[in-house]
């Protein structure tokens, strides 16, 4: 009997020691751009125009219904991860910090109006796979939070099983939901099945598969802040896995070639304040720059934070109210978003912005009004030699937390008529939107901070001490040093 125990005892111990080594170490995965995918070649005018209106229309829906969510769209904007359910072949998503689902186009797909759209890599439900009861919390979070015995009684469960709780069988699933997004939407189903992310395997995670969609064939891996993202599912997993992630995004310009390394997506990612800078200088020390996190009541899912105001040069503009806090309504503050491309400012502090910008360049160089009226992007200068521009810093909320964006993150230089239709001549465009009036905006979001800003930084989303951290980084050779490491 003794010698049982002890055997129990050390089997106990294995499994424990087992455990803590995989949970407790992060894993690495690799983001690639949608640009080294994407088989077209397209100019930098239709990648500029394309990019800013699909950040215009995702801005501008995350003030309608709550849980109607714009999704990224552009090719040539989007980082896509690979992941695979059950035994199904991997499908590659678009990563998103600015919804919470995680959802794969499955066979077979009607996608409308997508004769332009990248074909889609297309998921098998396994025989794994589990419909998601209707009295599941992961149902009604799908469904707009609506109570599970509304959706139980959509589902056709009888009342008397409603009013005891006992609808959680297969043959009562959650019903089919809807998402809407900036030009498109999509109806799916949920299911529960084991996610593959090497070296881990997590069992029961749920996701949704759409067999309809409207001009999106492509899913997306949902990483915020909501029940049915990959951090909190991962957190049932592994506490640490799932309480800090970071990425860094390989800075590309718009040109295919840039993005052949992949950005590294790390999950369970814990940094100090400082660090050394990893594959540089030895004796150089990085520093992450943290903000808190604000809560909204409305949009739970959102990584909002409060930014205090734009420095222009020496000039500080600072930012109005409605993005250092947010309301009780939901309103305000600016939203750290891997999914959409620009940074999307209210108009009036936008136009602050842009007129200390073009005080300083617009005395110097004509405006390229053509190419602003074909890109959506402005002021946007010709020039014929290196432009002189002023630096650009956000202001954060917190002591130190000040992030100095380098030239390329908000200055893109390319050459108009590239493409063969006109005359070829330098152009530099200040890749900020405006992002509407603030009476528009009341109800949702104040500002987003968009990828292409976020470019050659460390962007730490640690959810245990709730705040996130940037911090400049070599990101093209990131991936091979952690790799190394």
């Amino acid at each position: 009997m003794k010698t049982c125990s002890i055997i129990f005892l050390y089997l106990a111990i294995l499994q424990y020691c087992f455990h803590f080594s995989v949970s407790s170490s992060p894993l690495l995965l690799p983001l690639s751009h949608s640009l080294s995918t994407s088989k077209h070649s397209s100019s930098p005018l239709h990648l500029l125009k394309s990019s800013s209106s699909r950040s215009s229309a995702r801005f501008r829906r995350h003030h309608k219904r709550q849980k109607q969510l714009p999704l990224p769209l552009s090719s040539g904007s989007d980082y896509l991860l690979s992941l695979s359910v059950g035994s199904s072949a991997s499908v590659s998503l678009y990563l998103d910090t600015g919804s919470d689902l995680v959802w794969f186009p499955c066979r077979p797909l009607t996608c409308i109006l997508c004769e332009s759209k990248p074909p889609p890599l297309l998921s098998t439900l396994s025989s794994s796979a589990s419909t998601v009861p209707c009295s599941s919390p992961s149902c009604s979070a799908a469904h707009s939070s609506l109570p599970s015995s509304d959706l139980c009684a959509i589902s056709n469960c009888p009342l008397d099983l409603i009013e005891t709780g006992e609808c959680n069988t297969s043959s009562y699933p959650c019903p089919p939901f809807y998402y809407a997004y900036g030009d498109g939407s999509l109806v799916a189903r949920l299911f529960s099945d084991s996610l593959s992310l090497p070296p881990a395997s997590v069992a029961n995670f749920t996701f949704g598969c759409a067999h309809t969609t409207l001009a999106e064939p492509i899913g997306v891996a949902g990483f915020g802040r909501g029940r049915l993202s990959i951090p909190a599912q991962l957190a049932a997993y592994s506490p640490h896995l799932g309480n800090s992630f970071s990425y860094c995004l390989v800075s590309h310009s718009f040109k295919s070639d840039r993005v052949i390394r992949p950005s590294p997506l790390i999950l369970g990612r814990f940094v100090d304040e400082k660090e050394k800078r990893i594959g540089d200088n030895d004796d150089e020390k990085i520093e992450f720059v943290y903000t808190e996190l604000l809560e909204n009541p409305k949009h739970p899912y959102f990584y909002s934070v409060s930014l205090q105001g734009i420095s222009i040069g020496k000039r500080n503009i600072p930012a109005p109210t409605m993005l250092r806090r947010v309301d009780r309504n939901g309103g305000g503050g600016i939203v750290v978003d891997s999914g959409t491309t620009f940074t999307m400012l209210p108009a009036k502090f936008y136009n602050s912005v842009v007129e200390e910008f073009d005080s300083r360049v617009g005395r110097v160089h004509d405006r390229a009004d053509r190419v602003e009226s074909g890109t959506g992007m402005s002021p946007c200068y010709y020039f014929n030699q290196t432009v002189r521009v002023p630096a650009l810093v956000l202001h954060f909320a917190g002591n130190g937390s000040s992030v100095a964006l380098p030239r390329r993150n908000y200055f893109y230089e390319f050459t108009d008529g590239g493409d063969g239709k006109g005359e070829k001549r330098k152009v530099g465009c200040l890749m900020l939107m405006n992002g509407g009036d603030e009476s528009e905006l009341r109800g949702g979001t104040g500002a987003i901070l968009g990828n292409y800003q976020q470019q050659g930084f460390e962007v730490v989303y640690d959810l245990l001490n709730r705040r996130v951290g940037f911090a400049k980084r070599k990101c093209a050779s990131y991936w091979d040093t952690l790799n190394q490491g």
